[in-house]
């Protein structure tokens, strides 16, 4: 069983890639609102962005909760 350090490092990973993905995904809307006009790509894509930012909040809280439980183990 992977231990809590292990875990906590793959989440922030996690995090990482969510955060890189919303950023993409607001690029790429940008880029088709920009060069071909459509304004719905990029209403859509907002609504992606901030899914795909509600999901990387809840990782980092997560990491942090685990990192908070280990502060206290160490007690």
């Amino acid at each position: 069983m992977a231990d809590l350090d292990e875990i906590r490092s793959r989440l922030e990973q996690l995090a990482e890639e969510l955060a890189d993905l919303a950023l993409d995904r607001l690029r790429e809307a940008a880029s088709a609102a920009r060069d071909h006009g459509q304004d719905g790509a990029m209403a859509d894509a907002a609504a992606a962005e901030r899914r795909i930012t509600r999901a990387r909040r809840s990782v980092e809280r997560a990491v942090a909760i685990l990192s908070d439980r280990d502060d206290h183990d160490d007690a």
